[in-house]
């Protein structure tokens, strides 16, 4: 049996775009920083580093948040669709496996930059990027129409909540300050709509002086 949603109860899967619009400029502009940053800077390597992990992390967090909410969803109610979605899922385990190469390049660059070890690691990153993109592109033109047509928009949600539940409190202002970055005043005002009160209020005040605080020191 299939299971559409009613016009008034469908999800806003624009705001899947808006996310992977920040996966898509954050990590060539992160590759780009690496080949940037001047040999034996360890400071400034840190700096760069953590922001690669954190954008590595928001990723994660959003590709298990598919995997345990949204692919067993439209595997149920879009049989038809149902090899689409194990390639889907193929695709994830490509860019966790790519992922899993970064993790120990990253840090050794880190502990010691020099031209070739960050032109190694910018390689990677750069590799990663293009999986990862692939499947983005997939992702938009194939899976959100049928997530608009067989999922509720409280389920939807619940992807949303799955990824703001996951991050640490010092977290969120800089990972939707990074994915509100390029929205646009629509896009913003529904995601910001869509969280608590106090969570707004802190987005507005101590999470932008936070958040534009980061940027500078990370994009100089």
């Amino acid at each position: 049996m299939t299971i559409t949603t009613h016009t008034d109860e469908r999800p806003w899967i624009q705001e899947m775009v808006v996310v992977h619009r920040a996966f898509r400029r954050e990590f060539p502009a992160a590759a780009a920083m690496v080949r940037r940053t001047a040999a034996g800077d360890t400071q400034r390597a840190k700096v760069v580093a953590d922001h690669i992990r954190l954008g590595l992390a928001g990723l994660h967090m959003h590709h298990t948040g598919e995997d345990v909410l949204l692919w067993p969803l439209l595997l149920e109610r879009a049989a038809p669709s149902t090899g689409l979605v194990e390639t889907m899922q193929a695709q994830h385990y490509g860019v966790e496996a790519r992922t899993e190469a970064i993790l120990p390049a990253l840090d050794a660059w880190q502990a010691r930059p020099t031209r070739a070890s960050g032109e190694h690691l910018a390689a990677l990153i750069y590799d990663f990027a293009a999986a990862l993109f692939e499947h983005l592109d997939l992702e938009e033109r194939e899976i959100l129409p049928l997530a608009e047509r067989y999922v509720t928009a409280a389920e939807w949600n619940q992807l949303a909540n799955h990824g703001k539940d996951s991050m640490r409190p010092n977290e969120l202002p800089i990972m939707f300050g990074l994915v509100l970055e390029e929205a646009t005043p629509e896009e913003r005002a529904r995601l910001l709509a869509n969280l608590p009160a106090p969570v707004r209020l802190l987005l507005r005040t101590v999470g932008a002086w936070q958040f534009a605080r980061y940027v500078r020191r990370v994009r100089g």
